[in-house]
């Protein structure tokens, strides 16, 4: 069976229940590609305030030349809003946008149940409950799927389509063909707690959280960090104002209950304390920033001014890539380090290691610890650079260093001692957390890459990602945090380590298996 032609040749009504926001986002990009909307909402007056909402939505696509006046009237005129869920008979495909709860869900599927015809699907729009949970109150559990769309819908293009245990195999196609027709982009899951994004969304903020709670850095410094040193658009603790601690807490703890509290997904109480207190982020004017007219900002190392001229440099790295980039460094700033196999007793000791934290490094390397400073060399250091103290870092080598990479203007961060500095551990994480969902087979590796681009923002999908910051470093990254902390959730995947170890890509699927 052809499933994207029978899906486009039979979905000539969809119905969406759930007149909020995302009801009226669905609604309207169904509306936009030119199919039949029935919208519901058992709320009083709910539908009929988002058919208001959507004339203004389309009025600012007419008024911005999006839309021409024509097709605005064509699209409104598609829109029927119905005062009974018996109303939705006609409807081939139902969706759901209601309220994130398992047996209020249930029961307007089993309504729907009632109401459609055998042939009809019914999705829903979950976005952490199980789609197989769902589907069991069903009669039919095989017509039942999910259909994952992202806040604001307009403009967030993807879409998780979820199978569950019992979803007959063509509806998966026909819900992809329906995605792509509305002009978003599908990415198939299997059903597992968080799907793809919020499952792989889960070690950007997590391991913030822990670094912060180590006090290794300001909330400003690792946001500044992640944004400047490896590009992502905001860094966890701003994304977490953005979207609310009462939105991203319940799906952090959803997520961590349905794997049986796995240590990679584990929440920090930090964010229970901050919502006890109302600190939700920009709707409540607090968060981990202040919303009333002053957000806070990276201040600047405590450093004092220069001292007089630069000690020697002695420096050592432990891998080519780290000691190519910070020799470089060194040597567009006029320093020429020094070669022997041990640094002079007066010398600054600048080590670029790989998961270590400082104070391990400069005892692997026979160092003085009061004379080193490590700097992470994961990324670039053109602009950025983050330098790490052990705990005895004398005051004038934390100066020198500070001095002597600030001198041709970059921004240097100062941060306490820590296994794997801020951005190490934080994308060995990513990336280790997208190998184990592509090891669950949750979903493929393109599906992966794509969901996490445009679910989640982030620069390069995680295992693209991983391939080009080097699959052996960030391996030695896990192997080093997790024997130096024992925390499990460092173990490395058994994608990241079989393809390290055989020098394949970390995109490369296995081979299938003979029948």
């Amino acid at each position: 069976m052809n499933g994207e032609s029978v899906c486009l040749n039979t979905l000539q009504c969809i119905g969406v229940v759930g007149a909020g926001a995302m009801g009226q986002g669905i609604t309207q990009v169904l509306l936009q590609a030119g199919l039949t909307v029935q919208l519901f909402d058992a709320r009083s007056g709910a539908a009929d305030s988002a058919r208001e909402q959507l004339h203004v939505r389309f009025a600012r696509l007419q008024d911005k030349a999006r839309m021409s006046p024509e097709a605005v009237v064509q699209a409104l005129g598609k829109l029927q809003v119905m005062d009974s869920l018996q109303a939705l008979g006609d409807c081939q495909l139902v969706i759901e946008a209601i309220v994130e709860n398992l047996e209020a869900k249930q029961q307007l599927f089993r309504e729907l149940e009632q109401v459609l015809d055998s042939s009809a699907l019914l999705a829903s729009n979950t976005s952490s409950l199980s789609i197989t949970a769902i589907a069991a109150g069903c009669r039919n559990p095989q017509r039942v799927a999910g259909l994952h769309f992202f806040n604001p819908v307009p403009r967030m293009r993807l879409v998780e389509v979820i199978a569950g245990l019992e979803t007959a195999p063509e509806i998966a196609g026909q819900l992809q063909a329906l995605v792509r027709h509305i002009g978003h982009q599908p990415v198939l899951a299997k059903d597992s707690p968080g799907f793809i994004v919020n499952h792989a969304g889960r070690a950007f903020g997590t391991e913030a959280l822990r670094i912060l709670s180590e006090g290794v850095a300001s909330v400003a410094q690792i946001d500044a960090l992640l944004r400047d040193g490896a590009g992502f658009a905001m860094g966890p603790f701003e994304l977490m104002d953005l979207v609310g601690l009462d939105v991203s807490l319940p799906v952090m703890e959803s997520v961590y209950r349905q794997f049986y509290q796995e240590p990679r997904y584990r929440p920090h109480p930090l964010l229970r304390q901050m919502q006890a207190a109302g600190h939700l982020g920009h709707k409540s004017g607090q968060g981990f920033y202040r919303y009333d007219g002053v957000h806070d900002t990276p201040q600047p190392s405590s450093v004092s001014a220069p001292r007089g001229m630069p000690p020697a440099v002695w420096m050592a790295a432990d891998d080519e890539l780290g000691h190519a980039r910070l020799l470089a460094l060194l040597q567009r700033l006029g320093v020429e380090p020094q070669t022997g196999p041990r640094p002079s007793g007066d010398a600054l000791c600048l080590l670029a290691p790989l998961g270590d934290d400082a104070t391990e490094a400069a005892l692997r390397h026979g160092v003085d610890p009061a004379r080193t400073v490590a700097i992470d060399t994961l990324f670039g250091l053109d602009h950025q650079r983050c330098l790490m103290l052990t705990p005895c870092t004398r005051p004038d080598m934390q100066q020198a260093a500070h001095d002597l990479f600030s001198a041709d203007g970059g921004r240097v961060t100062l941060i306490h001692d820590s296994c794997g500095f801020v951005l190490q551990r934080t994308l060995a994480s990513i990336v280790n957390l997208a190998c184990d969902i592509a090891q669950q087979g949750i979903a493929s590796v393109a599906d992966i890459d794509t969901a996490v681009r445009l679910g989640l923002g982030y620069p390069q999908g995680p295992l693209d990602w991983g391939d080009q910051l080097g699959a052996e470093r960030l391996l030695q990254i896990l192997l080093r945090m997790h024997a130096l902390t024992g925390e499990p959730r460092y173990r490395p995947s058994g994608w990241l380590r079989r393809r390290v170890r055989l020098g394949l890509s970390l995109c490369q699927a296995p081979e299938p298996l003979l029948a």
